[in-house]
Parts: C-alpha cells; structure tokens; sequence
C-alpha cells in the first residue's frame, strides 16, 4: 500500500526533481507543498501540521533537547549558507567592525533562528563580541506581529525587547531607531542603490571563505523532518525519503553543471562553481551525517551555550538511527 504523505519544502534545486515527481520516493504518495521557511517551520512547530516536512535546525534542536518534538530528523540538509552577509547596519551607526557593535540596538525577526545562532557564534568565537554585549530588538521585518514559534528561557543578561505592536524591524532601521538587523532575509530596503544601508562586512564573501578555511564548515540551515510516528510504523520510510532527496540534490547539480545554457538566471555560474570545487570539494553540499559531524556538533555546542537547548544535545539524537547506515554492494 502506498501512503499518502503531505510534504512541505522550500522550492530550491534540489528539491525540484521531488516536487515535479522526477524522483519518487518508495512507497510514498506525496502531497507536496512549497512554501516559504517562515511559513514552513510555523506552521510545523505551533501546530504540527506535516507529516514530512523541511525543518529550521535551530527550533529542531531546541524541541529535541525539551523532549516534545514531534518531528525525527533525515540528515538531508535542505539549506546551507555562510551567514557574514545577514548582519545589515546603518551607514551613520558607527559601526564599520564587529565589534562596534557592542552598546548598539540591533533589530532580529526571532532569536531563536538558525541563522542567528551561526552569526552569534563567529561573532563571539571569531571577534569577541558575546550576545550580551548588544540590546536587541525582536518583532517582524515587513509585517508586525512576528513572534517566536517556540518559547524561550533566555539568560537574564540578555537583553531583547520586543518593539511596538504596530511596528516593523525594516521601518526601524530605515528610521535610525535601530543601529543595524540581523536575520536570513535582508529589508526590503537594503538595495544598492540606498546608501544608509550596508554590511557590516565590506566583503561577506572573503569573511566567509575565511571562517571556511579556518573551521572545515558550510554552516547547515534546515534538515528533513519525518513524524515520530510515521517512522515508528513505517521504519523504511526515513531511508526512502534520504535516498529520494539525495538523487533529486544530485539532478540538480548535474543541471548546474551543464553550462552549455546555464540552468539559474544568474551570470558567472561557471566560474562560481569551478571556484566553489576548488575551495569546498566536489561534494560541497553533503548530506549524511558523514562529514558534516564538525559543522553539527559545533553549532549544538553554540546554540546550548547562547541559552536555547536547555542541555547540549548529542550527534546521535538528532537523526533516525536507519539513516545512518547504508548497504554495499
């Protein structure tokens, strides 16, 4: 019998060969759904509502820790992303370093975010500058009324306020109410053709490839999430979605590496790639726990440590056991 399964992704590459049933997934019917991630991991953790289901590792591990997820992870890692270009400051802040920004008002979406966990990690590991150091704001970027999806125990020398009720992170800074952002969406407002904006770091790139050379890692953003129950009944199903998600990541870099008519709308795709194996490796977008244990175990040893997972979670609770074996032939 096949089953049925709602499934929410975000519509990247390598999810498309999922989405437009290129590559099916044994013994499963999916109703997929591509949504937003803000919508996704909402949706996902207040109400529960997939039965697969792309997750914010952030909030993943923090339920994980708790004991209350209803989710068992899949070590496909959906998104990754060096996160040196998501701190946004006002040109007249006086912040042109890291560590200018100590004593400032820094607006955040949630601060619980996967992104935000990474930025405050090289923040404090690599420039000495700790969470406490900043007071924070947290509401929504375009729209107001955002909160945060799970509840949080913060240390009580962290300070983060809420803003108004009415307003909006992206007004805030546009304002000068607020001297720089922080999150994985920049404001609608940061284009390059206004100047009162920019980031904190001139060349993002060069920082991140940096952090890359010194650490080993490609900072991971989302995993894949299946309900507890559905694995327990159906313990093949965590292995058939691994395996369908890893040949649907694989298509799509066959596509992009097909450069006789280059598959994004974007110029120098050749050149990035090539630059991209040169630096990371052939396999730079893994997935598997092998050889991504450097890049997990150093973000659960930062988000224990900034006060969101009450205990350090381990490696091996993150993943359903069946994912982290394969056969030979």
């Amino acid at each position: 019998m096949t089953l049925q399964l709602s499934l929410a992704i975000g519509p990247y590459d390598r999810n498309q060969a999922i989405i437009d049933g290129r590559a099916r997934i044994d013994g499963v019917n999916p109703v997929v759904m591509p949504l937003s991630p803000e919508e996704m991991f909402f949706r996902a953790m207040r109400h529960e509502a997939f039965d697969v289901c792309e997750l914010s590792l952030s909030s993943y591990v923090l339920r994980t820790a708790r004991g209350d997820c209803p989710y068992i992870g899949v070590p496909v890692f959906l998104s990754r992303a060096f996160r040196h270009s998501s701190i946004i400051v006002r040109s007249d802040s006086g912040i042109r370093k890291p560590a200018d920004l100590v004593g400032k008002r820094v607006g955040t979406p949630e601060w619980q975010l996967t992104a935000n966990v990474w930025t405050r990690a090289f923040l404090e590991e690599d420039f000495g500058v700790h969470a406490r150091q900043i007071h924070w704001f947290r509401g929504g970027l375009e729209e107001p009324g955002r909160v945060e999806k799970v509840k949080l125990a913060l240390a009580p020398d962290i300070v983060v306020e809420d803003i108004g009720p009415g307003d909006t992170l992206r007004e805030m800074l546009d304002k000068g109410a607020i001297d720089a952002f922080m999150g994985p969406r920049a404001p609608t407002s940061f284009q390059p053709g206004n100047p009162a904006l920019r980031w904190l770091f001139d060349d993002p790139t060069a920082e991140a490839l940096a952090f890359h050379e010194r650490t080993g890692i490609f900072p991971i953003m989302h995993l894949l999430g299946v309900r507890k129950e559905l694995a327990a009944a159906h313990p093949w199903l965590p292995v058939a979605l691994q395996k369908a998600f890893t040949l649907s990541r694989d298509m799509a870099l066959d596509a992009l590496a097909d450069t006789s008519a280059t598959k994004v709308t974007l110029p120098f795709v050749e050149e990035q790639l090539r630059r991209a194996h040169e630096f990371m490796g052939q396999d730079f977008w893994r997935y598997g726990l092998d050889g991504n244990q450097d890049a997990l175990t150093y973000f659960l040893r930062h988000h224990h440590a900034q006060g969101l997972s009450q205990r350090q979670v381990a490696l091996d609770e993150l993943f359903h056991p069946a994912t982290l074996e394969s056969y030979r032939i």
